[in-house]
């Protein structure tokens, strides 16, 4: 009898899940997933602080792939809309939406995705802009006359004399809105969330995570809105332009406990606070992980036909051990990453200054991007429009203030205290709340966020054909392949991982593939 095959999955966040519900559906290929921490989800896990959850980063379930749309879709139902072929709204006109079937009431069911609008705007001037940026009536009006002439003739010298070829990532903005709209706009923020000048990080950033964004598309878009159709799929919009998405009731974690769920009931195994020791090979085969087991205090082997990685590549190098080339090892320790600080704030209410509904307490922002120099906030999350049902009191506003820094700096060495503290104050000094408004706080540390494209990153493709050669093994997700992927980019990995091994294939290329295109190469290349 033939002995049964196995995987080995470092990482329960989507794409380590994935590949596990993927193996497991599709083959009988056995399945364990590894997962350092307690939680699952990863970066997209939801956290529970006294039944107020935090969505740590905000995750949009959107997706320009029918792949991962309907792979969500089978995990969880969309919503009740009270027609056998539901349907949406939006600015007063009504769409069907596709592909999906009349679903559960989230007042009475948990299993459901929300449909949720979208709006994200810039804070900057103490005003509020439309983000995306269009030069708009209104946004002129708050830049005032002189500023947005001198937008305008940037914006057009860049169109007309474009920068080439971009090196960095500052050129790629100023190649896209112009040098005047870029320092007005983009260059505060961005080098608040890396740490580092515009001009030492890679123009691929901005092709990852803006592909296609343009001063021109977002005014097209702003211009055509009202007179195109409103499906759920939207594949022919850009991502920053996404006007509504689905949206788990509880958060992101939902969606990946509920796989998770799966992966047991299927009789895989999902085991927590197995952090990784060392991986073992055999020439240029994986043939075991080492984890040690936190509960027990003991170590554990894990034999394994394939091996898919989700962790740290810097992490991963270093447990190979003294098989790896002094190059690569050079490469992996010098790859940076940006942490991230999430204070979870309970307010009595928000000072509004634009016009809301009479009576409401908050803002109607998923995202606010906070641009002004004089804080330290990045962003600013208000959960209550997310999904109502992440907040335990809806009489009170339940908001994420996030933090761009290093580990073990001064911002992240911050004591809790200190750091609601901050938080409530510069909410206070930006005019978005009264003094007295803060009723409770909770702290979140994420470390390794964001894989920088900086530092060592122009020689990771030393460290990739390393790493390639490795015929069973596959990175996947965003640091298991150093890569600011999106949630369903990191999935998509995963999927085309397990394609390959199913058809037979040891290329890794259709992996590194994903999301370098507008399509983000949602099919495996032997498809139509």
């Amino acid at each position: 009898m033939t002995e049964r095959r196995t995987a080995v999955i470092i990482g329960a966040g989507p794409a380590g899940l994935t590949a596990a519900w993927e193996l497991l559906s599709r083959s009988d290929i056995a399945v364990t997933v590894l997962e350092k921490t307690a939680e699952i989800g990863g970066l997209s896990r939801t956290v529970n602080y006294k039944g107020n959850r935090i969505d740590i980063g905000g995750h949009r379930f959107f997706s320009k792939s029918d792949r991962v749309m309907a792979w969500w879709l089978d995990v969880l139902p969309l919503q009740a809309t009270g027609s056998a072929r539901p349907v949406i709204a939006y600015q007063g006109r009504r769409r069907e939406v596709e592909g999906a079937t009349a679903g559960p009431d989230p007042d009475r069911d948990d299993r459901v995705f929300l449909l949720r609008p979208r709006r994200s705007r810039i804070y900057y001037l103490r005003r509020f802009f439309s983000y995306p940026v269009t030069l708009s009536l209104d946004t002129l009006a708050k830049l005032g006359l002189l500023r947005s002439l001198r937008i305008g003739f940037s914006y057009l010298k860049s169109a007309l004399f474009p920068v080439r070829p971009e090196r960095n990532l500052e050129q790629f903005f100023i190649n896209r809105f112009g040098r005047e709209l870029y320092v007005t706009f983009f260059k505060s923020y961005t080098e608040k969330v890396w740490g580092v000048a515009c001009d030492r990080i890679s123009a691929e950033w901005g092709a990852q995570r803006v592909k296609g964004l343009s001063l021109r598309k977002a005014i097209g878009h702003a211009i055509t809105s009202p007179f195109r159709g409103r499906g759920l799929a939207q594949k022919g919009t850009e991502t920053s332009l996404i006007e509504q998405f689905l949206y788990p009731k509880f958060g992101p974690g939902q969606m990946w406990e509920e796989v998770a769920a799966r992966v047991r009931a299927k009789g895989g195994r999902v085991l927590l606070r197995h952090p990784v020791m060392r991986l073992e090979t055999v020439g240029t085969r994986m043939t075991a992980v080492v984890v040690r087991d936190e509960a027990s205090g003991g170590e554990e082997r894990y034999p394994a036909d394939y091996v898919f990685s989700s962790m740290p590549v810097k992490e991963l190098v270093g447990a190979l051990g003294g098989e790896v080339p002094a190059n690569v090892r050079e490469v992996a320790e010098g790859l940076v990453y940006r942490d991230f600080v999430t204070v979870g704030l309970l307010l009595a209410g928000m000072k509004l200054k634009d016009a809301t509904p009479e009576g409401r307490r908050f803002l109607p922002d998923t995202w606010i991007y906070v641009q002004e120099p004089d804080v330290k906030l990045g962003r600013l999350q208000i959960y209550n429009n997310w999904s109502p049902y992440l907040v335990a009191d809806p009489c009170r506003v339940w908001v994420g203030l996030e933090y761009f820094c290093n580990e073990n700096d001064d911002l992240w060495r911050l004591p809790d205290a200190a750091m609601v503290a901050l938080a409530g104050a510069e909410l206070e000094r930006l005019g978005m709340i009264e003094a007295g408004a803060v009723q409770d706080g909770v702290v979140i540390r994420q470390p390794k966020t964001y894989p920088a494209y900086f530092g060592s990153y122009p020689r990771f493709p030393e460290l990739r054909r390393f790493l390639d050669r490795f015929e069973n093994l596959f990175l996947v997700g965003r640091n298991g392949m150093h890569k600011y992927n999106n949630q369903d980019h990191s999935m998509l990995t995963a999927m085309v991982a397990v394609d390959g091994i199913l058809a037979g294939s040891t290329d890794k290329s259709p992996l590194w593939a994903v999301n370098t295109e507008e399509d983000y190469h949602e099919e495996p290349s032997n498809e139509p």
